[in-house]
Parts: C-alpha cells; sequence; structure tokens
C-alpha cells in the first residue's frame, strides 16, 4: 500500500483511502444506524422504551437491512451501486436526527426501518465498492482491515455515546451528536468510494446469474442465516443480559465497549488465518467460540467471564460477518455484491426472527437464558452445515480461500 499521509488520503485510487472511507462507511451504516441503538438501549428503556418494543424495533431494523440486502442483489452497474451507497449514507444520518427529536412510536418504527435498509447499503453495497476499488493488493488481508470497521464503528460510537452523558446530555442528545459525526464520515466516503464517469457503452453491467447458486452458495446463505440468528440477540440485548445477572448491574456498558474493541483486530486476525487455511475451517472454528460466549451468562454471573462474552461475541461476530462477505465476493469473482447481498439477506431473515422468539422468551420465563439456549444450538447447526461443506469440498476440490 502506499504510504499513509494526509495526501493520499485524498486521493481516491489510493488503497489507504480507499480503506479508511470504507472504515468510516461501516461506522455510519452499522455504528450509527444500527449498533449504537443496543448501547442506548439502557437508557432508553429507563424512561422512553419497553423491553418488548425494543425487540420489535430491532426486527423493524433488520426487516430494512434484509430489503437492502436483497434489493443490492438487483443493482446491475457500479455508478448506480454508488448512488444507492450514497443514498444509504444519507437515510443512515437522517433516520438518526429523527430518534433524536421525535418520541413517537409510530416515527421511530419507520425510522428503523429506513435505517436498516441504509446500513445494507453501507455494508453490502459499500463492501463491493471498496473490493472493487482496491488495486495491486491481497484482497483477503486487505477487506480484513476493511471489516475491521465494524468493531471500529462500535467502539467510537459508544464513546461518542458515553461523552454526550458525561456532559449531562441524554440519549436524544446522543441520536443527535452521533448524526453530527455521522454526517461528517458520510462527506469522506462520497469523496472518496466513487468511479471515473464512462460513456453509457463502456458501463459494465452485473445481470443476475442464478448459476451462482451451487450447492456450495446455498449451505453458505443456510449458514450465514444461522448466524444472523447467533449475532443479533447479543447485538440487541448484550448490556441488558448482563445488568439483569446477580451484582452486575451497570456493568453492561462496560461489557458493550469490549465487544467493540475485541471487533477491531479480529477481522484482520481471522482474515490472516482464512488466507492460511482456507475460510471455511476458521468459520467454523469461529462458530464454535460465538457459542461459548453466548452461553457464558446462562450458568456465570462473574463479571470477568462475562466480559469474555463480550469479547468472544465481538472477536467472532465481527470477523464472521468479514469471512462470509469475502468469500462470497471470491466465489461471486466479478460481481461481489450478488453473492455478497444474498448471505446478506439470508443473514437479516435470522436478524429479523431472533428478537421475536427472545422476547416471547423473556415475557413467558422473565430470563434470557431459554432465549441464549436456542440460540446457541441455531448457531451450532449452521456449523453442522460448514463442515459438511468443507467434507465435500475436500472430496471434490481444493478448499477456496
Amino acid at each position: 500500500m502506499n504510504r499513509w499521509n494526509a495526501m493520499s488520503l485524498l486521493d481516491r485510487n489510493n488503497n489507504s483511502a480507499i480503506l479508511l472511507a470504507g472504515i468510516l462507511a461501516l461506522t455510519v451504516g452499522v455504528g450509527v444506524a444500527r449498533f449504537v441503538f443496543t448501547s442506548l438501549l439502557p437508557p432508553m428503556l429507563d424512561n422512553f422504551l419497553s423491553i418488548s418494543f425494543a425487540g420489535v424495533l430491532a426486527s423493524v431494523n433488520y426487516l430494512g437491512y434484509l430489503s437492502g440486502s436483497l434489493f443490492s442483489v438487483f443493482i446491475k452497474d457500479i455508478h448506480t451501486k454508488v448512488k444507492f451507497f450514497r443514498l444509504g449514507l444519507l437515510l443512515c444520518v437522517v433516520t438518526s436526527v429523527i430518534l433524536g427529536i421525535s418520541e413517537n412510536y409510530t416515527i421511530w418504527l419507520i425510522s428503523r426501518l429506513f435505517a436498516g435498509f441504509g446500513a445494507a447499503m453501507a455494508l453490502v453495497v459499500g463492501s463491493a465498492i471498496v473490493m472493487l476499488k482496491l488495486k495491486g493488493t491481497n484482497k483477503t488481508k486487505a477487506m480484513g482491515i476493511h471489516f475491521s470497521g465494524l468493531g471500529f464503528s462500535i467502539v467510537i460510537t459508544d464513546i461518542l455515546m458515553r461523552a454526550v452523558f458525561i456532559y449531562g446530555g441524554d440519549w436524544q442528545d446522543a441520536w443527535l451528536i452521533l448524526a453530527f459525526f455521522g454526517g461528517i464520515f458520510s462527506c469522506y466516503c462520497i469523496y472518496i468510494l466513487s468511479f471515473d464517469k464512462q460513456p453509457l457503452s463502456e458501463v459494465i453491467t452485473h445481470k443476475f446469474d442464478k448459476s451462482l447458486f451451487s450447492p456450495l452458495v446455498i449451505i453458505l446463505i443456510i449458514a450465514y442465516f444461522t448466524e444472523g440468528v447467533g449475532m443479533v440477540v447479543q447485538a440487541t440485548f448484550l448490556p441488558d443480559i448482563v445488568n439483569a445477572l446477580d451484582g452486575l448491574a451497570g456493568f453492561g456498558g462496560y461489557t458493550w465497549l469490549v465487544v467493540g474493541i475485541a471487533g477491531i483486530p479480529a477481522c484482520i486476525i481471522w482474515m490472516h488465518l482464512a488466507h492460511k487455511f482456507g475460510s471455511i475451517p476458521i468459520m467454523i472454528i469461529a462458530m464454535m467460540l460465538q457459542i461459548v460466549g453466548i452461553l457464558i451468562p446462562t450458568f456465570s454471573s462473574n463479571v470477568y467471564l462475562n466480559l469474555l462474552s463480550g469479547i468472544l461475541y465481538g472477536a467472532t461476530f465481527v470477523g464472521l460477518v468479514a469471512l462470509f462477505m469475502n468469500y462470497g465476493g471470491q466465489i461471486a469473482a466479478k460481481n461481489p455484491v450478488f453473492i455478497m447481498g444474498a448471505i446478506t439477506a439470508a443473514y437479516g431473515v435470522g436478524q429479523i426472527l431472533a428478537p421475536l422468539y427472545c422476547i416471547a422468551f423473556i415475557e413467558y420465563y422473565d430470563s434470557y437464558t431459554p432465549a441464549l439456549y436456542l440460540t446457541a444450538l441455531i448457531v451450532f447447526i449452521g456449523v453442522l452445515l460448514l463442515a459438511f461443506s468443507h467434507y465435500k469440498l475436500n472430496k471434490l476440490q481444493p478448499v477456496m480461500t
């Protein structure tokens, strides 16, 4: 990569600038539009939201994310991808402003829906743009750097939220401050992540290609669905899960912060391991570790073990997004957004369903434990599917990396 300096970061074709813009796009799309909701959940539960409505909002947000993921599959040319990527960033910022100025439940439902759509544009389409723009580098390792933005998105937005409360603000002020910084980050992303205009006859279009849906891709889609379930339960409820444990009231926010910290190096480490040992074996290991993290709050209220639960969650869910997205992009070759969108759609279905069964279990059992057991079981089914596909690949062809 070129030397990291101020001038290179203004060069649209510089790999360092492209990766920085990708990380900031993830901060806006994933941090501001999605994960900071988890950081702000405890104070919002104190004087505004019920746990049931919070779960509904999470599902609606993921419904928007699912619709965006499906929509991204049908975006044909690169310039249209750029337009919808920019629209997505705008939606992420505007919907956050709305949450800071309104307490109307209907408006919140609509805002979270559109925020989810915007997040899909920032993650799925934005990641495809980054992958296409990177030049002369090992893309597996480079995309690991890009997806470290998932961890940064949690840390940056959580720190901004905490700063607002330290200086006397409330959760509504936090949404407005986050939208402000999201707008600044978006300006840089829009400038860097674009392509030079081409005559219409030279624009490469990507048609819907059913032949890409091989048995391997179908297994990948189902496995990523199970990971969507595994990811969203803690993404929505982790601070409240920890706060509900004996003696750990108030520690939930710190657990969420370590999720983000663990996620920053995770992508780079997991992608390096995938490059060395193959993507599918590393996905299996990451999902098994995630299961351990999911189950820790069910048998222990030890503060250190529950911090470990947050570390395992952050290190694995962030890494698994990078592993699945990169692997899907490689399978699709010149049209990475196609399979990225397809597998992310399955991920989105899992994210929609999981908060709903969590709400039902919490209300019936007055505990998160049954929901965590079911979540761990679903993720384990994904592990079995990946193990089966790895066995088949070893029999038929060399393992893809």
